[in-house]
């Protein structure tokens, strides 16, 4: 029996992490196995000489994705990469993955078929295994729910919570693109709603397009950073957009956040297509989410390495906790973060 309307709190006054708090705020790790349980990118494990990696993520038609411009080899690619991306965001590598879905009677073989070719050619290109899953009927759409597993040496792990005062802030890739690349695709499928005889128009846009239908994942940034004998502080993927995650390692590590606009790394196409649609590209950056690049903290002893990394950026440094998230605006005015990423539970 459903509660009465008088006790009833609606999901969207709590948003997804604040669900997620509520729902886990009282579990306790009873295995001494468990080393991280709820609260990072993934759940580590502690099995002898190194650490498992376990994250899963569901993805849900028409809330996180619309089949009228999603090709479904593009959708299998991209689950497997935004949940291999969390291993990475542990400074881990990726080893195993089960594949979930649940589908309607509106597919085909075929189109099921699509969604697996584009998974397994990931699991190809990234060198995992797919080792199980599950299939079920559904009546709201397509249901995709993927498990990744990987593992970590133990002294290369980095989590949310390492971040320490005076490290240097640092992000990999460029930022936005797969957020402009979205309204793109959302501009063009109402055009073509109101006139269908109207055909998209995506020319010269084939880069955020790719960030937003077809991403891929920072795998090799471990390496790098092996190599340049660099052991990140802490460790985020960038999936709801960069102020958030900068909140949640400044939350995590109790650390305050500062960062500068001129740093972001933001890709011509992106600053003159969100200047097109009327966006700030800094605000495509920000708040945009779903670039699966890397933000992650590193000591102030490792500048000079970190600096020459290819594809890595500088873009701030941490603070003490009472200093807040901040951003030295292009005029040196002080911009105070807010994580504004999307809501999955708003109306």
């Amino acid at each position: 029996m459903m509660q009465e309307d008088s006790e009833r709190t609606e999901l969207e006054n709590l948003g997804e992490f604040g669900l997620i708090d509520h729902l886990t705020k009282d579990l306790e790790n009873k295995q001494p196995t468990t080393k991280i349980g709820v609260g990072d990118d993934a759940a580590v494990i502690d099995i002898g000489d190194k650490y498992l990696l376990v994250s899963t993520d569901m993805l849900m038609e028409g809330v996180h994705f619309d089949l009228s411009y999603a090709p479904l080899k593009h959708l299998g690619y991209k689950s497997v990469i935004v949940n291999l991306s969390d291993i990475y965001a542990m400074n881990g590598t990726a080893t195993q993955i089960t594949i979930s879905i649940a589908v309607s009677n509106r597919f085909s073989l075929e189109a099921i078929d699509a969604f697996y070719e584009g998974a397994k050619l990931a699991a190809e290109i990234y060198g995992v295994d797919i080792i199980g899953g599950d299939t079920t009927s559904s009546l709201a759409g397509f249901g995709i729910s993927i498990t990744a597993i990987g593992e970590v040496e133990k002294d290369q792990l980095a989590t949310r919570s390492g971040a320490q005062e005076n490290d240097l802030i640092c992000v990999t890739g460029d930022l936005g693109g797969a957020y402009v690349g979205l309204q793109l695709l959302e501009r063009e499928k109402s055009i073509f709603k109101d006139d269908d005889k109207i055909q998209p128009d995506f020319s010269g846009k084939d880069y955020l397009l790719e960030r937003q239908l077809k991403p891929e994942a920072k795998k090799g940034l471990k390496k790098m950073l092996k190599n340049a004998g660099i052991v990140p502080t802490s460790m985020i993927d960038v999936s709801d957009g960069l102020a958030s995650e900068l909140m949640h390692l400044g939350k995590n590590s109790d650390k305050g956040m500062t960062i500068y606009e001129n740093k972001l790394p933001i890709d011509p196409l992106t600053v003159s297509t969100s200047e097109e649609l009327g966006i700030d590209p800094t605000i495509s950056a920000l708040n945009g989410g779903e670039d699966y690049e890397l933000l992650f903290t590193v000591k102030q002893a490792d500048f000079e390495n970190i600096k020459s990394l290819d594809g890595v950026s500088i873009i701030g440094h941490v603070t003490d906790i009472n200093t807040g998230f901040n951003m030295i605006g292009k005029g040196d005015n002080v911009i105070k973060l807010s994580a504004q990423g999307w809501n999955a539970f708003s109306k």
